[in-house]
């Protein structure tokens, strides 16, 4: 006996009614007579209707059951649709590209922000507080820059980078930036810092009891001794 499996057959438009309902559908594309094969649709169209009958009652039901009967029929079934038939190409809309700021990063330890703040810096020249705003950006720098290479950079590495990413616009001299520190911490995770604490009782137990057994074998061998 040959066997049908389903992987031979050929693929479902729409899964969800299942192969019975496909079949006929594809029966009513062997009916000659216009009439009959409305006549015959619309008894498909019920048998769809029943297999979800709570959806009766919403809006535009009849409709989708009718533009699935045409999806199913792959948009060959020519039958009078009390709905306009639908076109492949309106069913199989292309959405719209998605548009992504795409700006390129020159320092990526430093961040976007702090490149286009320094850029909105270099078309304003002459502002007075201009040096005191770029001493905080520089010093901000410094501890990013540190956060990310795990040693602090020197200030002429950091003057180097804005004016490269003022594009030459802002220019500081070292003297100016000479005593900046890093005043930005970071901050430890308090888990973390549980973590380390626990770790710490942990280690001064095992320390305690290694001292006590020292003690322990020291009092068993003098007291061996005596005797």
């Amino acid at each position: 006996m040959k066997k049908n499996y389903n992987y031979t057959r050929r693929k479902l438009f729409l899964p969800e009614y299942g192969r019975h309902i496909h079949e006929m559908v594809d029966s009513l594309l062997s009916i000659e007579n216009r009439a009959e094969r409305t006549r015959q649709a619309k008894a498909v169209i019920a048998v769809m209707g029943n297999l979800n009958p709570l959806l009766r009652d919403t809006a535009d039901f009849t409709h989708k059951l009718w533009d699935h009967l045409f999806i199913m029929s792959d948009f060959k079934l020519d039958v009078d649709s009390p709905y306009p038939q639908p076109s492949r190409q309106e069913l199989t809309v292309v959405p719209r590209k998605m548009k992504y700021s795409q700006s390129r990063i020159t320092f990526k330890h430093y961040g976007k922000y702090t490149q286009q703040f320094i850029r909105s810096m270099a078309k304003e020249p002459g502002t007075p507080s201009i040096d005191e705003e770029m001493i905080n950006i520089a010093r901000y720098m410094r501890t990013k820059s540190f956060e990310y290479n795990n040693e602090h950079p020197d200030n002429n590495i950091i003057i180097k980078d804005i004016r490269l990413m003022a594009g030459g616009s802002i220019s500081l001299d070292e003297a100016s930036i000479g005593s900046i520190r890093s005043e930005y911490r970071t901050v430890i995770p308090q888990r973390m810092m549980r973590n380390g604490q626990r770790n710490n009782k942990n280690q001064g137990q095992k320390n305690r009891q290694n001292r006590q057994q020292k003690n322990n074998n020291k009092n068993a061998v003098r007291h061996n001794s005596y005797k």
